[in-house]
């Protein structure tokens, strides 16, 4: 079966092929006519009679229906959906030979003719009259938004076309640092990931702007093991405009864009953004030069780490069976050695490659990620302090600190949250106030009874004050004075008399 073409090539084609068509002898013009039928797909009779038109309508006058359902109907649809509390097509459709009646009530007073025409009309005819109503209500455009001549020209990329990727095919995204507020200025984040070995680049950006991403790019593709071959972002203002477009049309990148609000057309780079930026990060607010300074000499430092000593996993296949989703993933590696096992990366740059691995220090580099992400917390709190300068001195007391970071819990200070005050307030009355210098002379005598024989005693003295769920508390009131007295006898101090 022949493949379809648009509407606008099957015009394009009629003016091409029908003058040769017109102007061809006997014996071409089976030809050519054989030709046009098998790439448009139209039946043979009705292209002749498009090749003596001239045109492809085939010289037909259109002529425009008359409108059926007018001003009236639609004028008597939004009083009857009004008067069913506004409920959509489908449902209103059923409810119109009752909401019609309220004729006999002297509420309405349709035309026999308004009055067929409504009564006929299907749901979705009531629902395309009433969409104008509905958007008017609610505040939204009745139009769609019209799609930039810029990002017309940008063709689309979805998550199934990386089919082989090579070393340079990058997906590119931006992280804000607005905090929790989108408000004034705020420092961004330009990620670039490439798909075929997980290269992460980070570049800080003071605010959102195109000339700023071009910038980014032209410092990235001189620090990247590999030649920039092709971009890939989403449909933001930042990347879809002339200054980006014209620079990667200038140096031969290509350059397209994912779909929108299909966030898995850029699953590499937005795994990137949680991975890479939002660990390193976190979510707090960062403004200003001073924190995109300290941004970028984060990620001057995390950019060897992640990319030297972080093994990613990459998806080998995924298979469905049923409602279960099998994944079968290639062994673990990090960027760089995905870069040293790939043929399309240069020999030369391979043993470049090799050479910064030497000399790489990993704990001197996560030394320095976290002095930065120090400095960060105090710029998210609102301080100004002092960046301290980079030092190449004796790592000994980092490394012993390793040994005991996990008893401080969370290491990273762009993530520690404040911690709560300590509780020691009630949220409600203490239901053995009263009764408990009792129950604390029945455990000076007897201690080694248990909370759920003193409950008992004191709901034999008492009937009907101590429900079933108030055993707990007693327990716990009884097990504080057995510490307390446990202490007393160690540190030779009475009991707590609470």
């Amino acid at each position: 079966m022949a493949r379809k073409v648009s509407v606008e090539t099957r015009r394009e084609l009629l003016e091409v092929v029908g003058e040769r068509y017109r102007g061809g002898t006997r014996d071409e013009k089976p030809r050519i006519l054989d030709e046009f039928v098998a790439v448009t797909g139209y039946h043979r009779k009705h292209a002749i009679r498009l090749f003596k038109a001239g045109s492809a309508e085939g010289g037909a006058i259109r002529r425009s229906r008359l409108r059926l359902y007018d001003e009236a109907v639609r004028e008597a649809l939004v009083v009857l959906w009004e008067a069913s509390d506004r409920v959509c097509g489908k449902r209103l459709k059923p409810l119109l030979p009752l909401l019609v009646a309220l004729e006999r009530h002297g509420h309405l007073m349709l035309e026999s003719t308004v009055r067929v025409r409504v009564l006929s009309a299907s749901a979705a005819t009531l629902d395309r009259s009433l969409r104008g109503t509905r958007a008017a209500i609610s505040g939204q455009r009745t139009r769609p938004r019209a799609i930039p001549a810029v990002r017309r020209s940008v063709p689309v990329r979805t998550f199934a076309d990386w089919e082989e990727p090579l070393p340079g095919d990058m997906e590119a995204d931006l992280v804000s640092h607005g905090g929790e507020s989108a408000a004034g200025s705020f420092v961004h984040t330009l990620t670039l990931t490439d798909v075929a070995s997980g290269w992460t680049e980070c570049v800080a950006l003071v605010v959102r702007d195109g000339a700023l991403v071009v910038a980014a790019l032209e410092g990235v593709r001189t620090s990247m093991p590999f030649p920039l071959r092709s971009l890939d972002t989403d449909n933001g203002g930042e990347f879809m405009n002339e200054t980006v477009t014209a620079y990667c049309s200038q140096h031969g990148i290509s350059f397209t864009r994912s779909r929108p609000y299909r966030k898995n057309d850029q699953a590499w780079v937005e795994q990137k953004n949680g991975a890479v930026v939002r660990r390193l990060v976190g979510y707090r607010r960062l403004e200003g030069l001073a924190a995109a300074e300290a941004l970028s000499r984060l990620y001057a430092a995390s950019r060897l780490f992640v990319n030297f000593f972080q093994p990613s996993f990459k998806l080998a296949s995924k298979t469905r069976l049923g409602a279960k989703v099998c994944k079968i993933y290639h062994p673990p590696e990090t960027p760089y050695a995905k870069l040293l096992a790939s043929a399309s990366v240069t020999d030369e740059m391979k043993e470049r490659l090799r050479a910064v691995a030497v000399q790489l220090d990993p704990l001197r580099l996560l030394e320095e990620i976290r002095a930065v992400q120090h400095h960060l917390a105090e710029l998210a709190a609102g301080l100004t302090p002092h960046l301290a300068p980079r030092h190449d001195g004796n790592l000994e007391s980092f490394l012993t600190g390793l040994a005991a970071a996990w008893r401080q819990g969370e290491v990273r200070a762009t993530h520690r949250t404040e911690p709560r005050p300590a509780r020691d307030w009630r949220t409600r009355k203490d239901p053995f106030e009263t009764v408990w210098p009792r129950v604390r002379a029945w455990l000076e005598a007897s201690p080694d009874c248990i909370g759920r024989e003193l409950f008992e005693r004191l709901r034999a003295e008492q009937p009907a004050v101590f429900p079933d769920g108030q055993l707990r508390t007693l327990q716990r009131r009884v097990r504080e004075w057995r510490h307390a007295a446990a202490r007393s006898l160690v540190f030779a101090s009475p009991p707590d008399a609470a």
